[in-house]
Parts: C-alpha cells; sequence; structure tokens
C-alpha cells in the first residue's frame, strides 16, 4: 500500500483515463433514467499538483500542462470540454487549483438523480477522500478493498451504470485479480458498463486480459491504447490503456476521433499513437 497517486496526479495516464470516464458518463446520461458508478480504487479524490510530491515529478507537466498551450481540432475540444470544465481553469503552466482524480471528476459530472459509490483501502486516502468530496447525498466513500467493493454493490439498484477499475497495479498479479474480480462481477450483472484501467507495462499480459474476458463469453469489448512514445526498459511509464466492455453507443467512434489527437498533444517523443480495437471472439 505504498503507491501515492499524489506523484503522478494529472499525468499522461490520468489524462487518458480522465478523458474517457467522463465520455462514458455522459453517454450513459443520453437516457433520463439515473445510473450507479462504482469507483473501486478511488484514491483521494483531489490533487494539489503544486504540493510536494507532485513537485518532485512534475509528471503533470507533460499531461494536463500540455492543454496551457496545445492546438486541438473543433470536434476534439467539444469532447474534451466536460472534462476540461471539471478540471477547472489552468495557469499558464497548465496548473489547475487542484485536479480532480476519478470521483471529483464523476461527482462534477452526475446528475441529481445518479449515483456514486466509491472504494478506497487505505485509510489516510479515505479519510481524505470523505472530506474532498463533502456533504453530497449522491456519493459514498466506503473504506473497503474495491474487488470486495465489486462483490458487495453490484448489480446496482438502479440496474443502469458503470463500473471504474483502477488498481494502482503494485501487485505482480494485478492483472490476474482483476480479471477474476470483473469476471465475477459481470456474471451478476451482464449488461453494466465496466472500463478496466491500466499502465501498459507488459503488452502480453494486457493482451492476455483483453482475450481472457472474450473467451468467458465477454461480447462487447473495447481495446483503448495511448502511447506517448515508443517503450524503453530503462524510461518511465510511455503507454496506458483501458478495457471497456458493453461500451455504450457512440463512445467507440468518439474515442476514435479523440485518442490520436491526445497522442499528438501529449506525445514526449517518436512512436506516440492511439490504438482502438474491438476485440471478438475468433
Amino acid at each position: 500500500m505504498n503507491y501515492t497517486h499524489s506523484f503522478h496526479a494529472g499525468n499522461f495516464a490520468d489524462v487518458f483515463k480522465h478523458t474517457l470516464l467522463a465520455r462514458l458518463i455522459l453517454a450513459l446520461q443520453k437516457k433520463d433514467a439515473a445510473f450507479r458508478l462504482l469507483d473501486t480504487h478511488a484514491g483521494e479524490g483531489l490533487y494539489d499538483l503544486s504540493g510536494a510530491a507532485a513537485a518532485r515529478t512534475c509528471e503533470w507537466r507533460n499531461g494536463i500542462g500540455r492543454f496551457a498551450e496545445g492546438r486541438l481540432s473543433k470536434e476534439a475540444v467539444q469532447l474534451l470540454a466536460p472534462y476540461l470544465d471539471a478540471v477547472g481553469p489552468l495557469n499558464a503552466e497548465g496548473r489547475p487549483v487542484l485536479y480532480p482524480g476519478s470521483p471529483a471528476l464523476a461527482q462534477a459530472l452526475l446528475r441529481p438523480q445518479d449515483r456514486m459509490i466509491c472504494c478506497e483501502l487505505h485509510p489516510g486516502a479515505h479519510r481524505a477522500l470523505v472530506e474532498n468530496l463533502g456533504r453530497d447525498r449522491r456519493v459514498k466513500a466506503i473504506l473497503i478493498d474495491g474487488y470486495t467493493g465489486l462483490k458487495a454493490y453490484l448489480p446496482p439498484v438502479e440496474r443502469r451504470g458503470l463500473v471504474l477499475v483502477d488498481p494502482p497495479f503494485e501487485a505482480r498479479d494485478e492483472f490476474g485479480r482483476m480479471g477474476d474480480a470483473v469476471l465475477t462481477a459481470w456474471r451478476k450483472w451482464r449488461t453494466g458498463v465496466y472500463a478496466l484501467w491500466y499502465p501498459l507495462k507488459d503488452a502480453q499480459a494486457a493482451a492476455a486480459q483483453g482475450e481472457r474476458l472474450v473467451a468467458a463469453g465477454v461480447a462487447n469489448v473495447l481495446r483503448l491504447v495511448l502511447r506517448v512514445r515508443a517503450p524503453r526498459p530503462d524510461a518511465p511509464l510511455a503507454a496506458t490503456g483501458m478495457l471497456v466492455l458493453n461500451a455504450p453507443f457512440g463512445f467507440e467512434n468518439e474515442a476514435r476521433m479523440l485518442l490520436p489527437e491526445l497522442a499528438g498533444l501529449l506525445a514526449q517523443g517518436p512512436g506516440a499513437q492511439a490504438e482502438v480495437e474491438s476485440l471478438a471472439r475468433s
């Protein structure tokens, strides 16, 4: 439990994850009926990019910081607007007052009828999360392991919803744990939308995860990848990915338009690219 997201808040992987999360939430809101969002590894909710941890790595400069002067198409600007509105104004360096993690971002986008459960196992992070979310009857922050939360809180009473699974990937068997937990949840609730985020360090393990889901019978699996440069063994993280199960109508087309532009904006060297692939049983 020594992972601290403050060192990485607002980096390119966060931008990737949070822009896609925003689009998934908005896709669900095309229907008036309420839905529930379950965030399995919520973290603190808000992050001070001027704090000591962020200043130590400055990863945000190659993430949210790129939007201060970045040029994007009109279509991309429209798709990114809800995410950037939730982030708030950027200074000349590209730093917001506070960077919203997935719970705060989702909270900013939820409608009055929508609900959210945020799971966080680390006591210190949970205390910060409770404080950062404030008194909001739509949201609950629960001190619990995220994979246990998947068993406990699905299916939701609303029968519609989104599950974000984004563990820190410090455990060597994290892909296995994630796959086990998500398949158990999917078998209980097959109509839900599931977004499985991961840092792309082991391409073989990531590919195997998608193949495992398809082999288990999940018919709609979308694989999304963002690379900011060609990977090198001695270099920091260069790519991130997400598997989306039961992607809402229109989401794949949005991802195909948006991710290449993010790859250009967030590029850190040769090899920056986006990948969008719909997986199907062979």
